[in-house]
């Protein structure tokens, strides 16, 4: 019974972080008017981004386990903006090498 039950577990977790993933972005998406090196891009790509992911995911797991805590408290939709759509706006919606939040015209 409880190998049953963790991997069930698992597999709802695995489902729930891929439909948080395919969310659509452009929603999110604000315009950007910067010009990044490519410096800035190269290190945005190889480290910021990966970063960024490990915090949208690590964020979406905390906020699923203190879920039924922010809705007792009522701040569900504050827990949600700090854990899970700050960091996947930083991490999708951000252009290689900016700083600022957005899509880039």
């Amino acid at each position: 019974m409880k190998q049953v039950f963790e991997s069930t577990s698992r597999t709802f977790l695995a489902a729930l972080m891929a439909v948080a993933l395919l969310a659509p972005s452009v929603s999110f998406a604000k315009g950007v008017d910067e010009s990044p090196s490519a410096g800035a891009m190269v290190a945005d790509a190889v480290v910021a981004r990966p970063v960024l992911l490990g915090f949208t995911v690590v964020g979406t797991a905390l906020y699923l386990v203190t879920l039924p805590f922010s809705w007792a408290g009522g701040n569900a939709d504050e827990a949600a903006e700090q854990l899970v759509i700050g960091p996947a706006k930083s991490t999708f919606v951000r252009c290689l090498g900016c700083i600022n939040s957005g899509r880039q015209e």
